[in-house]
C-alpha cells in the first residue's frame, strides 16, 4: 500500500501543530525568564521518578545532549538559582538535581499552562490518529496513544545524542 495524499496531509497537520506547540512553549518560557533549555532542565528534574533527583547523565538523556554540555547547563542553572547539586545518600560518589524554590514555582506555572494548552490540542491530536488508522496504517499496536511517544524514538534519541548535541543557557 502506498502513502496517500491524506496521509501527506495528515503528516503536515501533525508536524505543523508540533511545531506551533514547541514555539509557544519556548514564548512560554522566555516570558518567564527561562530559557526554552532552562525549561526543559526543571522538569527533566522535576519529573524524574526517583525522589532525590535525576544525575546529570539522566538530565544529558531526558534532553538529547553530550554529558558535558548538560554540565554546563547546570552550572549556568544553578548560578540562576534553580537548581541545586545534592550527594545521594546512599552512595556519596553520585550527585543528584533539585530544584530550588525558585526552580519550582517557574517550573509550576510554566506546567499549568503547558497541561492547559495540551487539553486544547488532545482532541486534534486524536482525530489525526484515527485519520492514519482508517488510511490504513495499522501498523503501531492498538494500545498505543497518539500522544505516546513515537516507536524508534529511542534510536532517534540515541542518534541525536552521540551526534553532539549541545545546549544554549
Amino acid at each position: 500500500m502506498g502513502i496517500e495524499d491524506a496521509d501527506y496531509q495528515a503528516l503536515l497537520q501533525l508536524r505543523t501543530g508540533l511545531r506551533r506547540f514547541l514555539r509557544w512553549s519556548e514564548r512560554e518560557a522566555e516570558g518567564v525568564g527561562l530559557t526554552p533549555v532552562q525549561h526543559q532542565l526543571l522538569l527533566a528534574v522535576r519529573g524524574h521518578p526517583d525522589p532525590q533527583g535525576p544525575t546529570i547523565g539522566e538530565v544529558a538523556r531526558y534532553l538529547l545532549l553530550r554529558h558535558h554540555s548538560a554540565v554546563g547547563l547546570v552550572d549556568r542553572a544553578e548560578s540562576a538559582g534553580l537548581v541545586l547539586r545534592r550527594q545521594d545518600p546512599a552512595n556519596h560518589s553520585v550527585v543528584r538535581l533539585q530544584l530550588t524554590p525558585k526552580g519550582a514555582q517557574l517550573l509550576e506555572a510554566l506546567s499549568e499552562l503547558h497541561l492547559e494548552e495540551l487539553s486544547h490540542l488532545t482532541p486534534a491530536m486524536h482525530a489525526l490518529w484515527e485519520t492514519l488508522e482508517r488510511a490504513g496504517h495499522r501498523d503501531a499496536p492498538k494500545e498505543r496513544h497518539p500522544a505516546a511517544l513515537p516507536h524508534g524514538l529511542d534510536r532517534a534519541a540515541q542518534r541525536e545524542t552521540t551526534s553532539g548535541a549541545s545546549a544554549k543557557s
